[in-house]
């Protein structure tokens, strides 16, 4: 997959210099806009010892793609729609990730994610220039990859701007809405139940089991381990129906995008998890009594009765 993705945006960069002047000058603009963050975000890190730079601009750039790409086909209706629903996205996002303290007047500070100390410390990366090399390729340069291939469909939605609004646009507007209102929930939940343990409250009522068992297992942590990745991966799912609707084609290479995104939510799940089964004796029965991502359709009353326990 990793040698797939650059040949496939190689072959397109080609289409587009062979094709629409616009889309050529875009894409370049893209890619340019892409590697000077990943080199800031790189630098900054190396210098600030922070690793959480890419964090701080996850929820930025796919909204600096949007009204660039928007900038160069005014008149499409789609790429309107599509750059609104990113806009409120990254918003959101970005609130969520202030008030975490991921952002400072001083852009090389903030919170770290501490997933990333614990990672420098890991036998195979803290050694030499290794987590050096980890912070170019893969932190810095790699996630913004990420970044502007979730961000494609607004390619393929440029390369087809003439193409009339369909059903599937309208669907996908819904889709996307529903999940941006389930990760805020799930990112609410989340901030009020780590603002009361911080603070050492345990309630009564409110997140009273989970603050005592040390991890979250209520609200929409009751239903799935991870409410708040599952929504975003869904989003960027029902982004790439807007390309399906510009293309009228259901598998596309815009597809490389939400299928890395899936695989980067997974690998960085599982890394959490490890972790919080060595700080929390309960989290092993948790994630055998509920599913990481996708939610049981049906549970049975003795599964429920067990959930509860926990």
């Amino acid at each position: 997959m990793g040698f797939i993705i650059p040949i496939n945006l190689i072959n397109k960069w080609h289409l587009f210099q062979t094709g629409d002047n616009n889309l050529y000058q875009l894409f370049n603009l893209w890619l340019t806009i892409m590697l000077v963050t990943a080199f800031i975000c790189f630098v900054v890190s190396e210098l600030s010892h922070n690793y959480s730079q890419v964090d701080k601009v996850w929820s930025i750039m796919p909204v600096v793609y949007s009204w660039v790409t928007l900038s160069f086909y005014p008149s499409s209706p789609r790429i309107w729609i599509m750059t609104l629903l990113v806009t409120i996205w990254g918003i959101r996002l970005s609130y969520n990730f202030y008030r975490k303290g991921g952002y400072s007047l001083l852009p090389w500070k903030g919170q770290q994610d501490y997933r990333w100390g614990i990672l420098r410390q890991h036998p195979v990366l803290n050694k030499g220039f290794r987590f050096t090399l980890f912070n170019l390729f893969f932190i810095s340069l790699y996630q913004n990859v990420i970044i502007l291939l979730i961000s494609t469909p607004l390619l393929l939605a440029s390369e087809n701007y003439k193409k009339n609004l369909t059903l599937l646009d309208f669907l996908t507007i819904l889709f996307m809405l529903l999940f941006i209102l389930i990760e805020t929930k799930a990112d609410n939940q989340l901030h009020i139940f780590q603002t009361h343990k911080r603070n050492k409250i345990i309630p009564q009522g409110k997140f009273n089991s989970s603050l005592k068992n040390g991890f979250l297992s209520e609200g929409l942590w009751h239903y799935v381990r991870h409410p708040n990745f599952t929504a975003e991966q869904a989003i960027w799912i029902g982004f790439y129906s807007f390309g399906v609707a510009a293309s009228g084609q259901l598998i596309n290479w815009t597809l490389a995008g939400p299928i890395l995104l899936i695989l980067l939510f997974a690998g960085s799940s599982e890394f959490t998890e490890r972790i919080s089964k060595e700080k929390y004796p309960g989290y092993v029965n948790y994630q055998q009594e509920v599913p990481k991502f996708i939610p049981f359709i049906f549970r049975s009353k003795k599964r429920k009765n067990k959930l509860s326990e926990i």
